[in-house]
Order: structure tokens, then C-alpha cells, then sequence
């Protein structure tokens, strides 16, 4: 059933495209917390592994509240491996080495690419395509990706 929410159907759609995008960045990113949090090594093991738990764990929500904002739009979340590959822009492959400062800098470098984007896209929900619902949604990301990139560059200096 079409959502009949006062944005053009046609906008609406270009929305629920440019957040399937955004999904398929988030899961990515999750993916790769996810390798970080079972494959680090090192005198700090255990202290790295709970880190990118915590990480992995609010990306994990982030993934749910974008797929449901897809819905809440009216258009279906992909959810697929397949999908999520075609329409990200981040490699699932890592950067760096197999080490806690490997893992921290190549998911610092994702958090970094998908703040980006999600900047880019705020004022063109909102002024462009009439929906400040999703502009402020996606502010919401950024600022969650802020805090998380953060205590990832802590771990740099």
C-alpha cells in the first residue's frame, strides 16, 4: 500500500533509493565491526574485542531504524548480501592490517565516507524532495557516526 505521508510518490521513491544505499553502507560497516570484534589479536584482546562489540551492537540498530524508515516510506528495505554489495560504496574488503590499530583505522575510514554522504544528502531530502522527516533522520546517523568515529580516532593519538 502506497504511503500517503503528503511527499510525491515519485519523491518519495527517490528517497527509499538513496536510503537503500545508506543501508547497504550501514551493513557493511556492521560487517566489518563484526570481523574486527572476532579476529583481533594482541597484548589488547580483550579490550579491542568488547570495543568493537559496543560498536558492532549500535550499528546493528542503525541497520534496523534505516530498514524500517525504508518501510515507513512505503518501499521495501534490500536485504540481501547481493543487494547490499551492488549499492554500497564502501569495499568489504579491510585496508588495513589484521590489528587493532589495522581495524581502527579502516572502520574509521568507513565511518568518515559514510558521514559524507549522509551530509550530502540532508538538505536534499529536505529542500529538494520534501522530506525533512528523512533529513532529520539521517542527521540523527550522522551524529551517532560522529560519536562513533571519535572514539575510534581516540585510539590513534
Amino acid at each position: 500500500m502506497d504511503a500517503k505521508i503528503g511527499i510525491k510518490p515519485d519523491q518519495l521513491s527517490e528517497v527509499a533509493h538513496s536510503l537503500n544505499s545508506i543501508l547497504a553502507d550501514e551493513f557493511v560497516l556492521y560487517t566489518k565491526s563484526r570481523k574486527a570484534h572476532w579476529n583481533i589479536e594482541g597484548p589488547d584482546f580483550y579490550n579491542k574485542h568488547k570495543f568493537f562489540e559496543d560498536q558492532y551492537t549500535q550499528l546493528e540498530q542503525i541497520t534496523d531504524d534505516v530498514a524500517e524508515r525504508i518501510r515507513t516510506l512505503g518501499h521495501y528495505a534490500p536485504a540481501t548480501l547481493k543487494e547490499f554489495l551492488a549499492l554500497t560504496h564502501l569495499s568489504e574488503q579491510s585496508r588495513e592490517e589484521n590489528s587493532s590499530m589495522g581495524f581502527i583505522k579502516d572502520l574509521l575510514a568507513d565511518h568518515e565516507s559514510i558521514l559524507i554522504r549522509l551530509r550530502e544528502n540532508i538538505n536534499g531530502y529536505g529542500v529538494a524532495l520534501h522530506d525533512m522527516g528523512s533529513s532529520d533522520f539521517i542527521t540523527g546517523l550522522m551524529e551517532k557516526h560522529e560519536k562513533m568515529a571519535w572514539m575510534l580516532r581516540a585510539h590513534l593519538t
